[in-house]
């Protein structure tokens, strides 16, 4: 489990395709300190670490299957480009965002990019199977980032992203039409759940 506060921002140093897509990725985290078949989220996305640097690098390797090249943005992923990551949570960790899987719903699109003030207001496209889910207030994670949905209009819903989020993770890099990893609020989903068990049960 992960909580969507980015730890680091990591680089995408080497992609091979041999049968599962592997990809090395840069860090700043001291890869001595991560066990092999830990989980990081890099993207909003749950990878396991297979390899890592033992020569003097900071980097460790995961394995892709194809199934979640299709299911996220990782098929546009390239060399150079950076990624958010997220360790694991451990017990006792403090939960700073919302309760994140790493098990990614869909991609969203970004469609529009405004300041307003300070921040930056992004608006997505959902797919429509999972607008359902998103709700103003709510959290979303995007891009393994918790944030919160400020408006919702049919599959079209905001956030507002503030300077030092920008800063810290990998929104700073965003433009129209960029594909994004989208989670929704695992809350949300057990709600509208239950919506359809009393919707048949009463009917």
């Amino acid at each position: 489990m992960f909580t969507g506060i980015i730890s680091d921002l990591g680089v995408v140093r080497k992609l091979d395709q041999k049968g599962d897509l592997r990809a090395r990725i840069g860090t700043s985290y001291d890869v001595a300190g991560i066990d092999l078949g830990a989980s990081i989220a890099c993207d909003g996305v749950c990878l396991t670490v297979v390899s890592m640097g033992t020569d003097g690098g900071n980097w460790f390797d995961v394995e892709i299957s194809a199934e979640s090249v299709g299911a996220t943005n990782i098929g546009s992923w390239t060399v150079g480009r950076r990624l958010n990551l997220e360790r694991a949570l451990r017990l006792g960790d403090e939960l700073g965002g919302h309760i994140v899987s790493g098990h990614v719903d869909g991609v969203a699109e970004i469609i529009s990019l405004k300041d307003e003030g300070d921040s930056t207001r992004f608006v997505f496209r959902a797919p429509k199977s999972l607008a359902k889910f998103i709700a103003p207030k709510g959290s979303v994670a995007l891009n393994g980032t918790s944030l919160t949905v400020n408006a919702v209009d049919g599959c079209d819903f905001g956030v507002n992203i503030i300077p030092h989020t920008k800063e810290v993770t990998t929104w700073g890099d965003s433009a129209v039409g960029d594909q994004v990893n989208l989670e929704i609020d695992t809350m949300a989903r057990y709600v509208a759940r239950l919506r359809e068990f009393d919707d048949a049960t009463m009917g």
